[in-house]
């Protein structure tokens, strides 16, 4: 993908998200309101790929962090899956799509939530 910026490639990805029922952020928030989908790098966040003179070729790795509330175990579940897959279908050409993590319930605020990390890569090039 040829972007100005890294910021725009994370902000396209999340904007793919936009037809799902989810609340979408490009960047974390600082309290998510579910369901949401939320765009952050992983790690490695970046693995150079080509440095030249007119160009640098970027292997850029993000995690979609999907979230529900955690209201009721088989419930929040078949809500995550159903959520997770919907991003899995949402996802533009140019994305491969790596591992999707253990769903984990963390405490955002005073509430619980159900998260699970999809792990994606593109690659970015930079032109001057």
């Amino acid at each position: 993908m040829t972007a100005s910026s890294i910021a725009d490639t994370r902000a396209a990805l999340a904007n793919s998200f936009s037809a799902l029922a989810a609340n979408v952020y490009p960047s974390v928030p600082e309290s998510p309101i579910p369901p949401a989908i939320v765009v952050v790098p992983d790690s490695p966040y970046a693995e150079v790929v080509l440095i030249g003179k007119g160009s640098v070729k970027l292997k850029i790795n993000f995690a979609i962090s999907a979230i529900v509330a955690s209201n009721s175990n088989a419930g929040s579940l078949d809500n995550l899956e159903k959520l997770i897959i919907g991003i899995l279908a949402a996802l533009p050409a140019g994305y491969v799509v790596g591992q999707i993590e253990k769903p984990t319930v963390l405490e955002i605020g005073a509430s619980p939530m159900l998260v699970a990390d999809i792990n994606v890569s593109t690659y970015y090039t930079q032109t001057n």
